[in-house]
This record gives structure tokens, sequence and C-alpha cells, in this order.
């Protein structure tokens, strides 16, 4: 199956280098280029990709308000975005994930990682290793001026007991492999109760579930 890719970015030879680079694999291609959020956003709709790769820094809208509005539209469930962000940059990482972001890469990484992470971030897999994305998220909440608690979705209360256990297991970094250990279940049923709690909580990816809780304050660094 190809991967198909919008690639997102203001300026165009940044984009023409990341269409040589995914059109030169044979299980991905592009089917658009956008230079602002507001183009990101009618092309996704226009072409449904599987991955937007979607720059920050964009004029007439930024990548987070473009992911946001992508990640809200039910129609487009199925697409996913990938964030590349630079170093100064990174303080938006957080908010890109609240926002729907599958996950994010640097812009200086190596071109096989940034292809891996394509195909990653399109088989709904968090981008980041479990570990990262809890450390990551961790750092945000407990840094000056964190954002206070948010209510609990209602999908919370409809949570089983093991399902809560497994949700604190993955805010604390465990992979499936991992939580299939601790609980000695196999690695299937550990995946089908995260996938559960995901449909439960309306959370997109497991970036999102991570995010969900520690913003309730289910889960504390």
């Amino acid at each position: 199956m190809t991967i198909r890719v919008l690639v997102v970015d203001d300026q165009l030879v940044i984009r023409a280098g990341f269409r040589m680079l995914i059109e030169a694999e044979p299980d991905l291609e592009v089917v658009g280029e956008a230079g602002t959020g507001h183009e990101a956003v009618a092309l996704t709709r226009a072409t449904r990709p599987d991955v937007v790769l979607m720059d920050i820094r964009m004029p007439d809208m930024d990548g987070l308000e473009a992911t946001r509005i992508i990640g809200a539209d039910s129609a487009l469930g199925g697409v996913r975005v990938l964030i590349l962000t630079t170093f100064e940059a990174d303080e938006y990482v957080f908010e890109a994930l609240r926002g729907g972001a599958g996950g994010f890469l640097g812009k200086g990484v190596k071109p096989a990682v940034l292809l891996d992470g394509i195909r990653t971030v399109a088989l709904g897999e968090e981008l980041l290793s479990p570990k990262a994305t809890r450390a990551l998220i961790a750092h945000y909440l407990t840094a000056p001026g964190p954002v206070p608690p948010s209510p609990a979705p209602p999908g919370m209360d409809r949570l089983t007991g093991r399902e809560r256990e497994v949700l604190g297991l993955v805010a604390a970094g465990l992979s499936n492999d991992d939580i299939a250990q601790r609980l000695y279940v196999s690695p299937h049923t550990a995946k089908t109760h995260v996938n559960r709690i995901m449909t439960k909580l309306g959370a997109r990816d497991r970036a999102q579930l991570v995010v969900v809780a520690y913003q309730t304050g289910f889960a504390r660094p």
C-alpha cells in the first residue's frame, strides 16, 4: 500500500527537497504541497492524505492551528499529522500533541529517520518511544506556568479497572510489550486494552492518551 503524503512548509526549497526524498521511496508518494496553514487545511480536505508533514512556523496560519483544525474535523479522522520542528520551537511540541499530531521530528533528522517517521505515523503508532513521549509531556506540564488540569473526558468514567491500570502504565512510558509483561498478558491483549481506551477517550493515538492522562491529573510526573 502506498502512503500518501502532503508536504507543508513555507519555504519552497524545503518542500522540493522533501518531495524528492519522499518520492524516491516506492511505498511513498506526495499528493500535494502547501505553504501556509490555510492551504494545508484546504489541501488536506481535498486530497485526504495518509500523513501531513507539517511545519510549525508559517505565515497566514501556523502549523499548530492547522493541526488543531485537522484534528477536530471528524471527516479527516484517518489523516495523521507529523510535526516538523526546530530546537528553538520545542516549546510548541506539547501544543502540537494536544492538537492531534501523531508525533514530531526535528528538521535536522537524517533522511532515513524522516522516512521511517512517516511510515510509523501512517500506521497509527506513536512516533516517539513511549518513554520519550511521557518525559516530554511531563517536562511541559511541570514547567513554570503549567496548564491547569482539564476536566476529564466523559469516557474516563467508562474505563474499567484494568483499563485505568493500563492507562497509568501508558502514561508511565511503558510500551505494549512492557505492559504485557507487567500484567502477565499477551502483547495482543495489551494492545487491545490500549485501543479500547483510545476509543473511549476519543484519542487519536497513544501520544494523545498520554496527554489526556497528564492534562486531567490522572497521571503525574
